[in-house]
């Protein structure tokens, strides 16, 4: 078999942990000192959890979904020379507009991070007169600039693409509603500017499979690689007990990424251990951040589990991608150009 090929950089202070021997199901296998984040890790912060990670210079930043003592959610910065133990600003981040005044969001929640050329981007989602994405900027993680919202309310789980298509910027996100929306399909959407955003393209919606039956959003950002955008999204049932968030793995197209390539049948991770069972929110494997390291095809997976704490979960390019395509049932609707 040859090698997958992936874009990205080369990540060599992070502790990978090997696969371990006998493992059933999908090749995604937990790290053995889960979580990685516990409660309380900062003064006034009851919980970090649904966060991302992302390497910069010669250690790894990330942006982390903190719920204040009185249950609002900001967004705060944490540093980490290997991806496990963390340090976190005391105070959440401080967002500026593009004329360097103070422009915070009421609440913000759910943070991915991209790096596209030399910018790293933050997504969120905040209030604009209902949920909805939150957009901003930083080259140094010491500045971050908001942007024009992408899109109206309501809105969630938006992901940009590393690099741009065709020369523009491509979006994913979850259109819902104003609550706990109990529905909500993968979409896509371009910009030549990250202002003016259009081309709406369907991607995918909810399966026939248990796991992934009541709605799914866009997680980690896409990773390219030679057989497609290798994309971890969550997929989410409704039981008696309430919902589940399980992991989910789908490979689209390079050039045309409103089409599924591949998208597997089978859930890569669900709720199984005490930290992703009990918590908060019960039940919940919520993707948000992807560490990859081209050289070696290694893909280290960081999760938010019981809306409690972050946790992380470990990968190999080749096995994972191969595992989506044996196991890979797509319907006309993923298949398809993604418009009517």
């Amino acid at each position: 078999m040859n090698r997958i090929k992936m874009t990205g950089q080369v990540v060599k202070n992070m502790p990978w942990q090997e696969k371990p021997k006998n493992l059933a199901g999908a090749p995604v296998w937990r790290y053995s000192d889960n979580p990685v984040i516990n409660r309380n890790p900062i003064k006034g912060v009851s919980r970090i959890f649904n966060s991302a990670v992302i390497p910069y210079n010669d250690e790894f930043v990330g942006v982390f979904r903190g719920e204040k003592l009185n249950g609002i959610p900001h967004i705060y910065l944490g540093r980490s020379g290997d991806g496990i133990n963390w340090v976190f600003q005391e105070n959440e981040i401080l967002f500026e507009n593009e004329d360097g005044k103070p422009f915070m969001p009421l609440y913000a929640y759910d943070p991915r991070v991209v790096k596209i050329e030399d910018t790293y981007y933050i997504m969120w989602c905040q209030d604009f007169y209902g949920p909805s994405i939150g957009l901003a900027k930083t080259t140094d993680f010491e500045k971050f600039v908001r942007l024009e919202n992408p899109f109206i309310p309501f809105n969630r789980n938006a992901v940009l693409f590393p690099r741009k298509i065709n020369g523009m910027y491509k979006m994913l996100s979850r259109p819902s509603d104003t609550g706990h929306t109990p529905f909500g399909d993968i979409f896509i959407s371009e910009s030549p500017d990250l202002v003016y955003w259009g081309r709406h393209r369907h991607v995918m919606g909810t399966s026939k499979y248990w796991w992934e039956s009541l709605k799914i959003g866009s997680g980690a950002a896409p990773i390219e690689t030679s057989e497609g955008w290798l994309l971890f999204y969550h997929g989410v049932c409704h039981t008696c007990s309430g919902y589940v968030y399980s992991m989910g793995g789908a490979i689209l197209d390079l050039e045309n990424p409103s089409v599924v390539k591949y998208r597997c049948r089978n859930f890569l991770l669900t709720p199984e251990e005490w930290y992703e069972e009990r918590g908060f929110v019960p039940n919940v494997c919520f993707p948000c951040a992807t560490v990859h390291d081209s050289e070696t095809g290694r893909i280290a997976v960081y999760y938010g589990a019981a809306d409690t704490y972050v946790a992380l979960a470990f990968t190999n390019l080749d096995e994972i991608v191969e595992y989506i395509k044996e196991h890979s049932s797509v319907t006309e609707s993923d298949t398809e150009i993604g418009t009517r």
